[in-house]
């Protein structure tokens, strides 16, 4: 499996270079490595296309980028080029041209040799035999890549089931995969409607923390992408900080949590016991550190609902200082609410599976 990656989308189209470049700029001091730049809406003749996208390209592989332009089949007859010689792509510096429409297999296991060496991107988002398709006609694995649609118009987007199912096509096979999150500050696409750009329409309003935690919680995706442009500094450093490799669940304190408690919520790597509980997600090993630290009855609530971070009290015998996470309501008072769940984090309770590490952050 590949390290996972950032990345962000920019339209030069639609919008002022400089801005651009500002913005790949911000986003790669994020620790952001890829920008997808689509190549739809092309309406200029080869030699302008060139000078534009160049330009930007150019910039863009000096801050430390992989491109990939999104392409589509007029777009070539427009500009009087071909899916078999990508020499003007390799001019242009791209590393990897997605495929927005799919051929008959045995033509992307074509391209997929290309002398350039120029990766090809296919289009993730249908649960068909596609991608096999293409892999039986011996196609240059290592330059064949997956990456989702986004979708403009809200209601659109794909809904989860499909996403998983789509996507374990590829992750089956060891293809390397992308998918796209949304800004809620960006407000420009390839388009002229532009409700956001997830590739999941549950994502559509969420924060894109949120999101972008969501699409690696899944284990199906290796880069996530900003499909909107362009994110606030805010999204972007929000991304740049977020642990990829392990689930952080936002939580907001409770008003009587004490030293010990904040301390094994924050200064711990969490992970649930192999052997899984209905009630609760259970961190044990923090009991064994902290057995001999005072933990005295809280005086708030003992009621439990899903969510809530609870850690065993003095009450609670060899479980003291344990910390929980609930996952069906109940009443007991030998733990002591310390922290809840933000209510947009909720579902990602889903991911927290046998042995998975998982971390905890105020908000």
């Amino acid at each position: 499996m590949t390290k996972r990656t950032l990345g962000v989308s920019v339209y030069p189209d639609h919008s002022d270079i400089e801005k651009d470049k500002e913005y790949l700029a911000k986003a790669a001091l994020q620790g952001f490595t890829r920008v997808f730049m689509s190549m739809l809406e092309v309406d200029a003749g080869k030699e302008q296309v060139m000078h534009k996208y160049h330009n930007l390209i150019s910039y863009a592989k000096l801050l430390g980028y992989s491109v990939t332009l999104d392409v589509a089949p007029d777009m070539f007859e427009q500009l009087g080029i071909s899916y078999h010689d990508l020499s003007f792509f390799s001019q242009l510096g791209t590393d990897s041209i997605r495929l927005d429409t799919g051929f008959d297999g045995q033509t992307e296991a074509m391209i997929s040799y290309n002398p350039e060496l120029i990766n090809i991107e296919l289009n993730m988002s249908n649960d068909v035999a596609y991608l096999n398709n293409i892999l039986s006609y011996s196609a240059n694995r290592p330059f064949i890549y997956g990456c989702h649609n986004f979708y403009p118009q809200r209601g659109t987007g794909l809904p989860l089931d499909f996403f998983i199912s789509c996507s374990k096509r590829f992750r089956n096979e060891n293809i390397e995969t992308a998918a796209f999150v949304t800004s809620q500050s960006g407000n420009m696409g390839p388009w002229n409607v532009n409700d956001g750009l997830p590739t999941l329409e549950m994502h559509r309003d969420l924060p894109i923390l949120v999101q972008t935690k969501h699409l690696f919680a899944t284990g199906l995706i290796d880069c996530v992408i900003i499909g909107n442009a362009h994110a606030s500094d805010e999204e972007l450093m929000e991304l740049g900080r977020l642990d990829r490799y392990q689930i952080s669940l936002g939580v907001k304190l409770s008003s009587d949590i004490n030293e010990v408690e904040k301390e094994i919520l924050f200064d711990n790597q969490h992970f649930r016991r192999g052997d899984i509980a209905d009630l609760a997600i259970r961190s044990t090993e923090v009991r064994r550190k902290y057995g001999p630290n005072d933990n005295p009855k809280s005086s708030g609530t003992h009621e439990f609902r899903r969510g809530a971070i609870v850690i065993g009290n003095d009450e609670f015998g060899r479980y003291k200082n344990e910390l929980q996470i609930v996952l069906e309501p109940h009443i007991d008072p030998r733990k002591n609410l310390v922290a809840e769940i933000s209510e947009k984090e909720l579902f990602l309770l889903d991911y927290v599976t046998p042995w998975s590490k998982f971390k905890l952050e105020a908000i």
